[in-house]
Formats: C-alpha cells, structure tokens, sequence
C-alpha cells in the first residue's frame, strides 16, 4: 500500500524474489490476491487517512490474515488499525542517526528517520501486540509485533540508504512469514 513508498523499500522486496503489486494508500486491497500486505511510509499525519485505516481494519477481520510488514506511517496506520492512538511528537524524528532498541534485548541499532508522529504504545490492547522497538533518546514506540495477526511494524526505515543497512533483515522476516504461511518453509 502505497502511502508516498520510497523506490528502496521496493527494491528491498523484488532483491528478495518478491512480486509487488503497488496499490494507492485508499484502494481496497481486500479485493485482490496477494500473499502477504505491505504498508508503506508516509508523509503526512495518519489522522487523515482514514480510508487506508479502514482497509487495514477490515485485513485484519477477515479469517485468512496473511503476514503484514509496516514502515514509518504504515506502522502508524496499522497500530491505529488495532485500536492504538497516535500522537504529534514535539519535534519529531529526523536524521540519519537515531537509536532503536529491541525491546528486552541489549540490541540497538542506529536509524534513519523521517516522522512527526508516534504509536503511543500504552493505548495497544496486550491481546492483540505489543512494543517490540524503542527510541533509545526519548523512549518512544519505534516498532510492534503483532502476535494476533502474525504483522510487525517500524517506525524507522530499514531500506534506508544513508548509513548502515543493519535493520534490513526486516525484509527477511517478512518473506520469511509469508513463505511459512504458505507452507513452504517451516517458520517455527
């Protein structure tokens, strides 16, 4: 779903022998084939893209969910999706060099980072997901992986060009979800 992707998230996907069907943020997916949902970056406030929201809402109530990958804004639409809440951050994250840290780990990653707005992660009911990455200056939800529907999300960018490309075993996990759903890897 396309919410103003950037051409590497796409090169990231075809690198991993994904086929990509490139869709505006506002269509109806729900009608198509597909093996697994990917929700684009922004720009923009999430509060205004309700159409997008309803599409997510109405993936998530059908039987067959398959895995679902978001980056920045679709992380924010997904977790708005699910019940969650999105704020304005005060200044916003914005460079080359922000720290992540996956929660209960020592692991932290620097990121690149382009947003103005954050999941605010206490309003995420713990039946359905749960913060899986945080900003390490400000404590932020940088990220959720939701256990119910086998989706996860950041809220940084791990195609991103400008520094190290640590997070972009992302990709990975994503492929890899949809490969198990589809029974041709064991995911276990």
């Amino acid at each position: 779903v396309d919410c103003g992707v950037k051409h590497n998230i796409i090169r990231c996907l075809l690198r991993r022998s994904v086929e990509v069907i490139r869709v505006p943020w506002n269509y109806d997916f729900n009608t198509l084939e597909f093996d697994g949902l990917f929700l684009a970056n922004g720009p923009g406030d999430p509060d205004t893209c309700e159409a997008a929201v309803a599409n997510i809402r109405k993936f998530l109530a059908s039987p067959s969910v398959r895995p679902c990958m978001g980056i920045c804004m679709g992380n924010q639409l997904l977790s708005k999706a699910a019940g969650a809440r999105i704020y304005k951050l005060k200044y916003g994250h914005r460079s080359h060099n922000q720290p992540v840290r996956m929660v209960g780990t020592t692991r932290c990653f620097i990121t690149s980072q382009n947003h103005g707005y954050a999941v605010e992660d206490e309003t995420l009911s713990k039946d359905v997901g749960q913060m899986s990455y945080f900003n390490a200056n400000d404590g932020t939800c940088e990220g959720v992986d939701y256990f119910k529907w086998n989706c996860f999300t950041v809220q940084f960018h791990p195609e991103a060009n400008g520094g190290p490309k640590d997070t972009e075993f992302l990709f990975d996990e994503f492929v890899s979800r949809m490969l198990a759903a589809k029974g041709v890897i064991d995911n276990a």
